[in-house]
């Protein structure tokens, strides 16, 4: 479990190292896309484009750290009336489902890439518009790992009767 454990944190080191990145990216980006509108009336013309991709990649590596702390939605209203050990069944098998959807939508997503690859859709001049998609596979993948991640680990405090996670 140690190992697991120590891959979680790394996977979440590196998550949020890349989400800082993006963000300050994003955050100077449009900070001189306003001012050169507002002081010269002209702008980056990829800038928009590039923007709105920045916030979906954001928005996938935000919910993988979510999920890997536990931060996700989730709906408890149930749960809290349960016994202690059946709670912890409970978050198993919701943390195993969520994986589940997550896979489906990464199976989902590979399909929606490999299309976008045939296609040969750009986002801006020559750059193929699944660079900047190429996120929503990863990103499901991701959250699939931390769910799995999550259920392992919840299930070994469940067999060893410490707290769930």
């Amino acid at each position: 479990m140690k190992l697991l454990q120590k891959f979680d944190t790394l996977l979440n080191k590196a998550e949020g190292g890349l989400l800082i990145l993006l963000l300050t990216v994003m955050i100077l980006l449009a900070f001189v896309q306003v001012v050169l509108r507002n002081a010269f009336s002209s702008g980056i013309l990829w800038a928009d484009i590039l923007l709105r991709h920045l916030v979906l990649w954001i928005g996938f590596l935000g919910a993988a750290l979510a999920a890997s702390s536990d931060r996700h939605i989730s709906i408890d209203a149930l749960t809290r009336f349960l016994p202690e050990r059946v709670k912890r069944g409970v978050n198993v098998l919701s943390y195993l489902f969520a994986a589940f959807i997550c896979f489906l939508f990464f199976r989902a997503a590979q399909t929606f890439i490999g299309n976008e690859m045939l296609d040969g859709s750009t986002v801006y001049a020559e750059i193929p518009s699944w660079y900047a998609e190429i996120i929503i596979p990863i990103g499901f993948g991701l959250l699939f790992i931390h769910f799995l991640i999550r259920a392992i680990l919840s299930g070994h405090d469940a067999l060893t009767k410490g707290e769930p996670r």
